[in-house]
């Protein structure tokens, strides 16, 4: 699986923007997908995923209320739209596949995704 992010760049504290990752190479539409993000010097952590229908979703407590993440399944694709952005959002976004077949959760360890994209940078700053 191949997976090609895009969306990122720079915005103000308080803005949006939405990130897509299209999936290429193999069918992904029983896997679960999701995003993580890494900041300077930090861990890659856990920021939203779905499961392989759109039905199940999970986010991570700081992105919680402020982030959706959607899937379409006729296009491969995994969104991410992000609202009310704070600095601290200010990360590599990667975007990633999880071959949780038909499944109702959604893993949010980093090791339970198999397949990763390049990554897209988003800075939050005024």
């Amino acid at each position: 699986v191949q997976l090609q992010a895009s969306g990122g760049g720079m915005v103000q504290p308080g803005g949006s923007l939405t990130l897509s990752c299209t999936a290429s190479g193999r069918t992904v539409s029983s896997s679960t997908m999701g995003w993580f993000r890494q900041a300077p010097g930090k861990g890659r952590e856990f920021v939203a995923g779905v499961n392989w229908n759109g039905g199940s979703t999970w986010y991570g407590t700081s992105v919680e209320g402020r982030f959706t993440i959607s899937r379409d399944n006729a296009k491969s694709t995994v969104s991410l739209r992000m609202g009310s952005l704070k600095p601290e959002d200010t990360a590599v976004y990667y975007c990633a596949v999880a071959d949780w077949l038909y499944r109702d959760g959604v893993p949010i360890q980093r090791n339970e995704y198999e397949f990763w994209g390049q990554g897209t940078l988003v800075t939050v700053s005024s």
